[in-house]
């Protein structure tokens, strides 16, 4: 990945330079204005849910029977991103408020399941 002419370069992929930084920008103001920890957790779970369903559902058929892998690569990256984002809160909700081993390692799992995080915002992450 390099920088030149204001495009972020990304194996065949050119990303204008301002799209990524309004992407974080929006991201990081959309996080601060949270509450806490936990409200950051259901929204990453969320976005982090409905980014592996579009990732399946919509962008791996298209790569498969359409024969059009753009389609993954863009999805795939948001995924990525969210997955790690997800899984560092994740991390740090466990040590604020003293989660078990056990509701953490469910959740986590949870994000390798189609619909998971769903459930587990639903069980665990809402009180």
């Amino acid at each position: 990945m390099h920088v030149k002419n204001n495009y972020i370069y990304t194996h065949k992929q050119a990303i204008p330079e301002i799209i990524i930084k309004k992407l974080i920008s929006t991201t990081t103001l959309s996080i601060k204005l949270m509450k806490n920890s936990l409200d950051t957790l259901r929204l990453l779970a969320l976005l982090e849910g409905i980014s592996f369903l579009v990732l399946l559902g919509i962008a791996m058929p298209l790569k498969y029977y359409l024969d059009k892998p753009d389609a993954v690569k863009i999805v795939g990256m948001a995924h990525g991103v969210l997955f790690i984002l997800y899984t560092i809160n994740l991390l740090i909700v466990h040590i604020k408020l003293k989660w078990s081993l056990g509701i953490t390692f469910g959740a986590f799992i949870a994000s390798f399941i189609p619909f998971g995080t769903f459930y587990a915002d639903k069980k665990w992450f809402r009180s």
